[in-house]
C-alpha cells in the first residue's frame, strides 16, 4: 500500500519501502547503533502480513501518519536508552521531513549488543 496525498496539482504517492529505507537510514546513522536486526521472523511477516518489512524495519503507513518499528544491535558500553530515544528522534525527523506524514510512533527492540565491528557481521548472519 502507498500513501496518498490529494493536491491541488494532482495525487501524490508515497511507497511503504520508500518510508522503510528513509527509517532503516536515519536509524543506522544514530551513534550507539551498530546494526539493524533482521530476526527469524521477518520472512514470515512478509509472507503473512503483508506488510513492509526490511531488515529491521516494518512500517504501516496510512493516508496522513506512519507507525514505525525497529529491531536494532548497539554497541557495547553505550547507554542504550539514550540511544534508543535519539534513534526515535532521529527516525520521526527524517520521516516526517521527507514524506510530509505524521510519525505517530517509533518502537524500539533491541536485540543484542555488538562488542566490536566483527560481531556485528556474525550477529547479523546469526539472527536470519
Amino acid at each position: 500500500m502507498a500513501e496518498q496525498l490529494q493536491l491541488d496539482n494532482g495525487l501524490i504517492r508515497i511507497s511503504n519501502d520508500v518510508v522503510s529505507k528513509i527509517a532503516g537510514m536515519a536509524a543506522l546513522e544514530t551513534p550507539g547503533i551498530a546494526a539493524m536486526s533482521g530476526g527469524l521472523s521477518e520472512g514470515w511477516a512478509k509472507r503473512l502480513s503483508g506488510k513492509n518489512v526490511q531488515k529491521g524495519v516494518t512500517v504501516e503507513v496510512g493516508q496522513l501518519e506512519a507507525a514505525i518499528d525497529l529491531r536494532i544491535i548497539v554497541l557495547y558500553e553505550t547507554p542504550i536508552h539514550e540511544v534508543c530515544r535519539m534513534l526515535q528522534q532521529n527516525v520521526r525527523e527524517a520521516v516526517e521531513s521527507m514524506t510530509g506524514l505524521r510519525v505517530v510512533e517509533v518502537n524500539v527492540k533491541v536485540e543484542g549488543v555488538a562488542f566490536k565491528d566483527d560481531e556485528i557481521e556474525d550477529f547479523s548472519s546469526r539472527a536470519k
